[in-house]
C-alpha cells in the first residue's frame, strides 16, 4: 500500500508516476473522501471538546448541589451526535483503505519507462543456446516417453494439470531438493515449511487481495461458512511471518526460503501456453524472501538475483537477466528483475524467476516494522523471488539436455540427487 501522506501532499506527482505503469488513479474520488474525512473529524473533535466541557460543568454544579438535569440532557445528546460522527469516520476510513488497497506500488526511479515487455532491458546473458544436429522436440513430446502425462492430469483434474511418473517424477523432485539445498547451504536462507492454505488477511498483506481474487483457488472448511485460500506462491506465507511484528535492528536481514506447491487459476491467460508445463494451475517453486532494513533492500535485490542465477549456472542452462519496465511490473513491485531461461522448442527465452523489491509497500499493509538504532519503529522493506520455479526448470532441462533418441541427460549437479543416474532412457 502506498503512503497516504504522499498522496495527500503530492497528488499530481503520484498520479503521474502511476500513469507511467498504466494505472489511472481517481484523484477526484480520493479528494472527496479526504474532504469528507476532514469535515467529519473536525465535527467529532468539536463535539468531544463540548462533551468534555459540559461534563466538567456537571461536576462543578453537582458539587454545589445545583440541578444538573439540563446539563445531563445536553451531554447525552452530545454523546449521541459524537457516536454518529465517529461511526461515519470509521466508514470513511474504511472506504479510504479500500481505495488504497487497489493502487499498485510506485516504481523506483531506476526503473525504465515503457508500457509492456517490449520496453524491458536485457541486463546480461549467460551461456549459449545449444546447437542440435537433429530437430529438437518440445518437452511434451519428449516427456510422453518418460511418464509426463497430460491426458491423465486432465482426466483427474482438468486442463492445465499434469501427472509425472517414474524417472521424470524423480527428476522433478530432485530439482526441488537441489534448489532448496543450494539456497540454504550456499546463500544463507532459513528453510521453512509453511501452510498451503491461508486466510484472507495473509493475502491482503502481500497484495493478492482484493485486486487479484480471480487468480486464487478458494476452499470451504467443511459445512461451515469459513474459507481458506490455496497459496499462489510461498511469498504469501513467508512474508506474512512479519505481519504485525516489530523486529529488532539486529534481526535483519531475515532470509527465508521454502519449497511449496503453488495454485493459480490463471484467470485471463486462456489461450496462452495451453500446451505443456509452462502455465499450470498447480506447480512447485522454491521461494526466496528477504526482510531488510530500508537502506539495504537494493543490495539485497542484487544478491537475490545472483542466488537465482547460481541455480541456472549449476544446471548449465542458458539464461538472461531482464530489468522490467514500469508497465510490465507486478502490482506490489517497486523494481523487478526477471530471469529467463532458453527454451529450444520455442526458440526464445521464457521467465523462470521474477525477483522484486517491494520496498515498504507490503510492510505498510502488514504493519511490519523494526526498531531502528534511533529507537523509532519504522517500516521494513520486503523482497521476494523464485529460486526457481521447479516445473519450468524441468522443461528447460528436458529440452536443452535431450538426445536424438529421446533420452535426457541429467545435469551434473543433479546426478547425486538421482542416485547416480546420468541419463533418463526412453526405453527404461
Amino acid at each position: 500500500m502506498i503512503n497516504i501522506n504522499i498522496l495527500r501532499e503530492q497528488p499530481e506527482q503520484v498520479e503521474a508516476k502511476l500513469k507511467e505503469r498504466g494505472y489511472k488513479i481517481n484523484i477526484e474520488k480520493f479528494n472527496m473522501l479526504e474532504q469528507e474525512r476532514k469535515s467529519v473529524q473536525i465535527n467529532a473533535q468539536e463535539l468531544q471538546e463540548l462533551r468534555n466541557q459540559v461534563s466538567k460543568k456537571i461536576g462543578i454544579e453537582k458539587s454545589k448541589g445545583n440541578n444538573i438535569d439540563d446539563l445531563m440532557s445536553q451531554v447525552n445528546s452530545t454523546a449521541n451526535s459524537l457516536k454518529s460522527f465517529e461511526d461515519r469516520l470509521v466508514n470513511i476510513q474504511n472506504d479510504l483503505q479500500v481505495f488504497l488497497l487497489d493502487i499498485p506500488n510506485i516504481p523506483n526511479s531506476s526503473v525504465p519507462d515503457g508500457a509492456n515487455e517490449h520496453s524491458n532491458q536485457v541486463i546480461r546473458e549467460s551461456g549459449s543456446a545449444r546447437s542440435f544436429n537433429f530437430a529438437p522436440k518440445d518437452h511434451v513430446d519428449i516427456g510422453l516417453l518418460h511418464g509426463l502425462d497430460f491426458d491423465l492430469g486432465a482426466k483427474l483434474s482438468g486442463a492445465r494439470f499434469v501427472v509425472m511418473r517414474k524417472d521424470i517424477a524423480r527428476l522433478h523432485r530432485a530439482i526441488g531438493q537441489f534448489m532448496i539445498d543450494t539456497q540454504v547451504s550456499e546463500h544463507g536462507y532459513e528453510e521453512c515449511y509453511t501452510p498451503f492454505l491461508v486466510n484472507e488477511d495473509s493475502l491482503i498483506g502481500t497484495g493478492q487481495l482484493p485486486k487479484f481474487s480471480d487468480d486464487l483457488f478458494i476452499t470451504k472448511k467443511g459445512n461451515s461458512d469459513e474459507f481458506l485460500y490455496l497459496i499462489p506462491t510461498g511469498e504469501v506465507t513467508l512474508t506474512n511471518f512479519v505481519r504485525d511484528v516489530i523486529l529488532s535492528n539486529d534481526q535483519l536481514p531475515l532470509k527465508l526460503t521454502a519449497l511449496t506447491p503453488c495454485f493459480r487459476s490463471e484467470a485471463g491467460s486462456y489461450g496462452k501456453d495451453t500446451k505443456g508445463m509452462i502455465r499450470q494451475h498447480q506447480f512447485e517453486k522454491v521461494e526466496m524472501v528477504q526482510i531488510t532494513h530500508p537502506d539495504k533492500s537494493y543490495e539485497a535485490l542484487e544478491d537475490m538475483v545472483s542466488h537465482a542465477e547460481n541455480i541456472l549456472k549449476k544446471l548449465e542452462l542458458p539464461y538472461r537477466v531482464v530489468l522490467l519496465c514500469k508497465g510490465d511490473m507486478g502490482f506490489g513491485a517497486a523494481k523487478t528483475f526477471d530471469i529467463e531461461v532458453w527454451i529450444p522448442s520455442q526458440e526464445c527465452y521464457r521467465e523462470i524467476s521474477s525477483i522484486s523489491n517491494c520496498e515498504d509497500f507490503q510492510a505498510r499493509r502488514l504493519k511490519a516494522r523494526f526498531k531502528d538504532i534511533d529507537g523509532k519503529n519504522k517500516l521494513l522493506h520486503t523482497l521476494n523471488g523464485s529460486g526457481l520455479a521447479v516445473g519450468r526448470t524441468l522443461v528447460a532441462i528436458i529440452e536443452n539436455n535431450q538426445l536424438e533418441n529421446g533420452d535426457i541427460q541429467i545435469p551434473t549437479a543433479l546426478i547425486n540427487y538421482m542416485g547416480g543416474l546420468k541419463v533418463i532412457s526412453a526405453n527404461s
